[in-house]
């Protein structure tokens, strides 16, 4: 990777066209200008077309008439690119679901470069564009690692890594026969720390799984170098331990080299328009300085210095970049004055999967509101139904940087801690064990779980072979309302082929091999068939097992009216002709019905809009206050154009809902009642 990176970005030095792009300062507003509603697919999980590949498949005609239908405008291909590892002259699988990259070459498994360049010219005939990935944080064990271990030129540099001297192998452990590296423990950890080696336990070990994990540090058996000697190397991986962390701050900028190369390599040789940056957030590694405390590896300036290198380098090249920052929210904000130009928001995927389960909207309005005291818009976020990864419930907000701060929940001042154990243990209760076996717990990240089963579960059916048309009606409705909550908000709105099919978990036991290393991520990412390609088709064909559809292909969906996708389709006219996905965030208002949710806007135009969600069951009548309403303006219905009421002399609007139902509505003066 660091030889074709050097390539790709030497092919683009002191060339005219690299000077013509603004780069300086993010821009969600031309981000979602160019691309609004968004469908994130995972390769391995697409059922493609008899003898074509996932990239063909996903450039098939067709498939793109039927997102343009539904309004999406751009495709997040997920991880095409080569992952997994080396192991002498033989290749090792994936040990993250192709987040552990290898090569900026695509993987034969999922097509060509010509087919992605393909992709790309038939996306921009609809509309579109296309999103790759790049992985700023590792790569895998591939030969840009094995070249490190052997100590040839720079290639050390590119990782966290730090030769340990013979005389000192008598403080690591041994490498069991068949691995080729082992976890540190932590008493281990600290005997290197305290010798100076490295810079010991870090402010939270991700994927922590006692006796597999139990630190951020492995290290290797002996290795021989290039130059006939033997050398063990302790090595840094925030995640799996074939996931080897690359040092951003080494003299010989190897990693920062690798990097860059690879999205210029995306976006000038394959032609895609935007980046995910993956595991973005932990680029900077600083010692305590003898003060006891955890290494400082989490909201460090140099992170914040990496991105802004990254996004203003790809803003230089015309395109434009999301960040996936699982960290507080005032993270979000630092990183987004200056870095990447929209954030996926973690901070509130938990929160409504909580109203959703519990019938009670007070966490959501209260992560919402904490979003809007740190001047952290929706604008620049990305607001996703389900992706590749588990619900996440870290909630590293309270849980970590505001673990002693107090927060007002149901009547009572609770610490962060206390706030983030009490969500956590909520979620679980109704989402995972004997009422939605199902579901699963993934160590302490989250629950591996489709949004299809999150919603039978938080509906209480436990058994999902014996679906009546009525339950799956009411899953139908509750997934619509989740849908509605991120779509009716500024931002981007993205959703997943998961999501348009409907798709269950996967039976645990059809997938036993994949699920034996604890990664229980595997469960929700069975194989869907968008566009009935393949109906005999039990795989996909990476091998992922085709999941229960409980909605069905595209062609048959947008036929119907009754359909989840043509029910969506409905609700993302909605979105576009309000123009809602570029205003701003006015107020979440405390509301007179726990179900309730409001969120108040001002269009693009200068109106005002309020979107009304119930989050239960049952049907409600609410009322919510605020000064953004004006009294006497006319409530009026975007998606029917009906005058449903006026604003009371008390700034309070009502609304009515069915069960796991909303309605997004024009709060506006009643001689400026016009709809689109």
């Amino acid at each position: 990777m660091l030889s074709a990176a050097s390539s790709a970005a030497g092919s683009l030095s002191a060339v005219g066209g690299m000077m013509q792009n603004p780069f300086g300062n993010p821009d969600p507003r031309g981000a979602i200008e160019r691309a609004p509603v968004w469908f994130t697919a995972y390769p391995a999980s697409m059922i493609t077309k008899p003898t074509e590949s996932f990239l063909a498949t996903l450039s098939d005609d067709a498939l793109w008439a039927a997102f343009e239908s539904l309004g999406i405008a751009a495709v997040h291909t997920g991880p095409v690119k080569q992952a997994g590892g080396i192991s002498g002259w033989n290749a090792t699988p994936s040990v993250d679901g192709q987040f552990d990259r290898i090569s900026i070459g695509i993987d034969e498994t999922f097509g060509s470069e010509q087919e992605f360049r393909r992709l790309c010219d038939v996306a921009a005939a609809h509309g579109g564009i296309v999103i790759d990935d790049i992985v700023p944080g590792h790569t895998g064990k591939g030969s840009d690692f094995r070249l490190a271990e052997m100590n040839v030129g720079d290639y050390p540099g590119i990782y966290h890594m730090v030769e340990i001297p013979p005389e000192d192998w008598g403080l690591l452990p041994d490498v069991p026969a068949g691995q080729d590296s082992v976890n540190l423990g932590v008493d281990t950890e600290y005997r290197l720390e305290q010798a100076g080696y490295i810079v010991g336990p870090l402010q939270r070990v991700i994927f922590h799984d006692p006796g597999t994990k139990d630190t951020n540090w492995s290290v290797t058996g002996p290795v021989t170098g290039a130059d006939g000697e033997q050398r063990r190397w302790v090595y840094l991986h925030y995640f799996k331990a074939g996931q080897p962390s690359i040092n951003w701050l080494d003299p010989t900028f190897s990693g920062m080299r690798l990097v860059v190369g690879d999205a210029l390599h995306s976006l000038q040789h394959l032609g895609a328009g935007a980046l995910r940056l993956d595991a973005n957030g932990f680029l900077g590694l600083e010692p305590a300085n003898g003060s006891g405390e955890p290494a400082w590896s989490e909201g460090h300036p140099l992170s914040d210095a990496v991105n802004q290198l990254i996004a203003s380098m790809v803003r230089k090249m015309g395109g434009f970049t999301f960040q996936e920052l699982n960290l507080a929210i005032e993270d979000i904000k630092r990183t987004a004055e200056h870095g990447a130009d929209l954030s996926y928001d973690f901070v509130n995927r938990p929160s409504y999967v909580h109203a959703l389960t519990t019938g009670d909207t007070e966490f959501l309005r209260l992560t919402l509101n904490a979003a809007l005291e740190q001047d952290v818009q929706p604008i620049g976020l990305v607001h996703a139904l389900q992706n590749h990864d588990e619900m996440t419930y870290e909630l590293t907000h309270f849980a970590a940087t505001h673990s002693t701060d107090h927060f007002r929940f149901r009547g009572i001042d609770r610490s962060g801690n206390e706030l983030a154990r009490l969500i956590r243990s909520e979620l679980i209760d109704g989402l995972t064990g004997p009422a939605a076996p199902y579901n699963k717990t993934f160590t302490t990240n989250g629950i591996s779980s489709t949004l299809t089963t999150i919603c039978a579960a938080a509906l209480g059916y436990p058994d999902l072979a014996e679906l009546s048309p009525q339950q799956v009606e009411s899953i139908t409705r509750a997934h619509l309302l989740l849908a509605m909550f991120n779509a009716w908000q500024p931002g981007v709105f993205a959703l997943s082929g998961w999501d348009l099919s409907g798709a269950l978990t996967v039976d645990p036991g059809l997938i036993p091999e994949i699920l034996s290393g604890g990664d229980n991520r595997w469960i929700h990412r069975a194989a869907y068939d968008l566009m009935d390609y393949e109906p005999a088709a039990a795989k996909s064909a990476s091998g992922m097992p085709r999941g229960v559809s409980l909605y069905g292909p595209l062609p048959r969906q947008l036929a119907d009216p009754t359909s989840f996708a043509s029910r969506l389709r409905s609700i993302l006219a909605v979105r576009h002709h309000c123009g809602i996905a570029v205003g701003q965030q006015l107020a979440v208002p405390e509301v007179s019905e726990p179900a309730l949710l409001v969120m108040i806007h001002r269009l693009p135009d200068g109106r005002t809009q309020a979107t009304a969600l119930n989050f239960s069951g049952r049907p409600i009548s609410g009322a919510a206050r605020s000064e953004h309403f004006d009294v006497g303006a006319a409530v009026i219905n975007l998606r029917t154009g009906q005058l449903i009421g006026q604003v009371g002399t008390d700034r309070t609007i009502h609304v009515r809902l069915k069960p796991h139902a909303g309605v997004s509505l024009l709060v506006t003066d009643p001689t400026n009642t016009r709809v689109h």
